[in-house]
């Protein structure tokens, strides 16, 4: 399974919601605190890229020598219709500091030091060390998720119903593709009582790139149909 670091680093560099809270900040609108663009440097901080007035800047800027501290907060949306679509959350926090000449004209980024860190999702929640942070590596197949569970929601429904097979419980209606990673999918079924329940589809192996997830989910659909 990913590790805690790993899946905490993944939500950073994904497209998934994230809202930088600085104490005693307040904002206009609740989208001035979300950054254009989140990086992770080769030392475990990440790069929050804003518009230069942006509160997040001022306050980052004005505090001069004062240790401001903040913390980036993720929330995790499954990218398909199932009921109970927050998958997870996980955050960062830190000290919170400008890193000039790294964003374009009328825009600043800034440096989050993380200090702390946790997830708590689908695998479980606990506490992320920095230095695992900094160590790890988001998953591979991050940036073609959410299209991959899309297409296999909409384009093979008939296939994704044979796993219902699979998970040995009576009155399961049906299966949508709810989280994948280079370890396997997860999938909610529903029952006929209007409940849900998560199983996972562990790969023989590791993927580590589209060709090997082809594979993959090619053996878990044929074991399926058989």
């Amino acid at each position: 399974m990913p590790s805690a670091a790993e899946r905490t680093r993944t939500l950073v560099h994904s497209t998934c919601s994230a809202v930088l809270l600085v104490p005693g900040l307040t904002a206009a609108r609740p989208d001035q605190l979300v950054a254009d663009l989140r990086t992770v440097g080769p030392d475990g901080d990440v790069f929050l890229d804003f518009p230069a007035d942006s509160p997040a800047v001022r306050a980052a800027t004005r505090a001069q020598d004062d240790e401001v501290r903040a913390v980036l907060e993720i929330t995790d949306v499954a990218p398909v219709s199932v009921p109970r679509r927050i998958r997870g959350r996980a955050w960062v926090s830190g000290r919170l500091t400008p890193a000039p000449g790294q964003a374009g004209p009328g825009r600043m980024t800034l440096r989050l030091d993380v200090g702390e860190a946790g997830v708590d999702d689908l695998w479980g929640a606990g506490p992320v060390d920095p230095e695992d942070f900094a160590r790890a590596a988001p998953d591979p197949l991050l940036r073609h998720e959410t299209e991959i569970l899309q297409h296999l929601a909409s384009a093979h429904g008939e296939q994704m119903d044979l796993l219902c097979s699979l998970v040995g419980r009576e009155g399961v209606t049906g299966a949508t593709p709810l989280a994948l990673d280079r370890f396997g999918l997860r999938v909610r079924f529903a029952l006929d009582d209007g409940h849900t329940f998560d199983a996972r589809f562990d790969f023989p192996e590791p993927v580590a790139d589209i060709t090997g997830l082809r594979r993959a989910m090619r053996q878990l659909f044929e074991a399926a149909a058989g």
